[in-house]
């Protein structure tokens, strides 16, 4: 299997799971239609499906667009319904926590983050990649994960960064307000990944950096000390093997 970073930020976030066979499974649907259609040498017939996390627009912003081009759409309530309101409409599903779905060859169970609205985590599954967790946009799991083989975290931002930008005058309080209540610090993530059995898990990712609160060597070195696992940070452009065993 394939991990593909097409976008992680506050500017849009959308990523691809890509089996041998050539099915894939999008994440997130904060990337426009085109941008998809050009990742996917304009051939959408291999989708299995669109999960999605929350109703932020950097993460659901294009759901009506993919529904519309026929590619099935999966997420929380609240979700839908800021799109759609309450109205059923083909290829959405909404789904239930802790409940797991088949969409197409992966296995997917959702579970609840704490976010600022309705936020689905998600726990995935497939023969080739073995089990993984999909995090983002929250300020801490509350969930350890065992049997894990490899890992998809945000660390969106430093609490040092973040303080130092204010004692310089340069950083806004409202917003670090906001941040430190719906994102994951570093070490916070690096407590997460502590918290869980690392030792069958072959691939890191870290999700969502902050464009301003972040630095991204930095956050690989830290939780590569931390976990002694192969770290990468999503980035646009980023191409790795994602599978059960190590190769």
């Amino acid at each position: 299997m394939r991990f593909i970073t097409l976008s992680s930020s506050s500017a849009g976030n959308g990523y691809l799971l890509k089996t041998s066979s050539g099915e894939i499974l999008i994440i997130e649907a904060g990337v426009s239609l085109m941008e998809l259609k050009k990742a996917l040498d304009f051939n959408l017939s291999k989708i299995a499906g669109c999960i999605v996390s929350h109703s932020h627009k950097d993460h659901s912003g294009y759901l009506y667009d993919y529904q519309k081009a026929g590619i099935n759409c999966s997420m929380n309530q609240q979700t839908k319904e800021s799109i759609w309101g309450e109205m059923p409409i083909y290829n959405v599903n909404v789904l239930q926590t802790k409940k797991v779905y088949e969409i197409g060859s992966f296995k997917v169970q959702p579970f609840d983050l704490k976010h600022d609205v309705q936020n689905f985590g998600y726990l995935i599954n497939h023969p080739e990649s073995g089990l993984f967790c999909f995090i983002t946009d929250t300020h801490y799991c509350p969930y350890t994960f065992p049997g894990m083989n490899n890992i998809l975290v945000e660390a969106n931002y430093s609490d040092e960064i973040i303080e130092a930008k204010l004692l310089r005058g340069s950083g806004n309080m409202f917003v670090r307000n906001r941040v430190i209540q719906s994102h994951m610090e570093i070490d916070t993530t690096a407590g997460f990944l502590k918290a869980n059995d690392l030792k069958g898990v072959n691939n890191i990712v870290l999700l969502h950096l902050s464009e301003g609160n972040s630095n991204a060597h930095a956050f690989k070195k830290r939780i590569q000390d931390v976990t002694g696992k192969t770290i990468y940070v999503a980035e646009p452009g980023l191409d790795i093997e994602f599978n059960k065993q190590a190769f």
